[in-house]
């Protein structure tokens, strides 16, 4: 009888420790998950604090389906930059002419003008590479804006020489600008590119 009674007092004070124990266990694990929703919310937050804009300019359609991608990820608008002139069909005629006009340096007349590119803080901007570098259109889209303390992000098509000098000629005509690291997708490839565009969106801290 005397152990019972002596043990009573031992069991009593165990399962009130153990009871202890538990409930700080689940105010930790709710403080954790609590932590981690805030995070989350406050990541959410500040993506969509950003207004976003992305615009491309395509010849034959493989940078218009890695801008679309793009704009299904980020969201913000989507804008496609087009000549008055249209471009030859014919690969060699287009070659030829993208060649005359960098060496010349004329910039085609663009078609339409976005008049709140001002409102926008990050840029996407998308092209096709000829010969090494932008096409003349995306020239003439930066003359016709100013980009000082926006953040601008390159991304092409390419079918071998990946984004050339592409990204530094972009610094160039932006020089107040933030210009992140580019993406190159091989034209071949892009209609099947949406995981290689997610990744590189979330490596550049661009998914939601």
């Amino acid at each position: 009888m005397k152990k019972s009674f002596f043990a009573l007092p031992l069991i009593i004070a165990s399962l009130a420790f153990t009871g202890a124990r538990a409930q700080n266990e689940i105010m930790n694990t709710e403080q954790r998950t609590a932590k981690v929703g805030t995070t989350q919310e406050t990541k959410e937050q500040m993506t969509s604090k950003k207004k976003i804009l992305v615009a491309y300019f395509s010849h034959s359609g493989n940078t218009r389906e890695i801008a679309n991608r793009i704009h299904e990820i980020v969201g913000g608008d989507i804008f496609e930059i087009q000549t008055v002139q249209t471009y030859p069909r014919d690969y060699d005629a287009v070659v030829k002419q993208a060649q005359e006009e960098q060496q010349s340096g004329y910039k085609p007349k663009l078609k339409s003008k976005m008049k709140d590119i001002g409102t926008y803080d990050v840029i996407f901007i998308g092209y096709p590479n000829w010969w090494g570098t932008i096409p003349m259109p995306i020239v003439t889209f930066f003359s016709e804006y100013n980009f000082p303390g926006k953040t601008v992000i390159p991304f092409c098509t390419h079918e071998g020489s990946r984004l050339g000098r592409s990204v530094s000629d972009i610094k160039k005509l932006c020089p107040r600008a933030k210009v992140l690291d580019g993406l190159a997708v091989r034209g071949s490839d892009a209609r099947n590119a949406r995981n290689e565009v997610y990744e590189w969106l979330h490596a550049i801290g661009m998914t939601r």
